[in-house]
């Protein structure tokens, strides 16, 4: 193998050609998923399509020392999504002190939309594990290790957050 055969890493071209084609299958088997993850906890399309590509070119960069891919970019987007809220109350905070606006009437939501909203609106791990166990129907095993927490842990964040969808909701839990 001459030098020009190897690439950063020390890998050989078709080694690393075998990586991103790995990569590649996890990427189109997983993205709409993971969006959709990324939607229902941010709210907001446009930002879910970045902090999901975001998440993925995060993976592709570390692909090869990932164990759970799948488990993996879904704690990723939970904590991105996080870090987006934060964001968005911080600007909101300043955008408040400093402009009042005159407060434009937005369209009803629809139930769904407003489901997630509300869920959006429970405490940041409530949040994740509802969407992680109603979205993507995952089990209280994976959602703990995709949120690095026990299994039980992960029922009483379901059952907390029920509790309060419920009572916010008007429906018997």
């Amino acid at each position: 193998m001459t030098d020009t055969e190897r690439i950063e890493g020390g890998r050989t071209a078709h080694e690393d050609s075998q990586l991103v084609e790995t990569f590649d299958s996890f990427y189109s088997r997983q993205y709409r998923s993971v969006l959709a993850l990324t939607n229902v906890l941010v709210g907001d399309r446009a930002a879910a399509e970045d902090l999901a590509q975001e998440a993925f070119i995060t993976a592709l960069r570390s692909w090869a020392k990932i164990s759970q891919p799948e488990h993996w970019i879904r704690s990723v987007v939970s904590k991105m999504a996080m870090s987006w809220w934060r964001r968005v109350y911080a600007e909101r905070r300043a955008q408040t002190r400093l402009y009042q606006p005159e407060g434009d009437i937005e369209e009803m939501p629809t139930e769904s939309e407003a489901f997630w909203a509300e869920v959006r609106g429970l405490p940041a791990r409530q949040a994740q594990a509802i969407a992680l166990f109603y979205m993507e129907d995952r089990s209280t095993d994976e959602i703990g290790s995709i949120l690095g927490c026990d299994p039980s842990t992960v029922r009483i964040h379901l059952s907390r957050g029920r509790r309060t969808l419920a009572t916010r909701l008007g429906v018997d839990e």
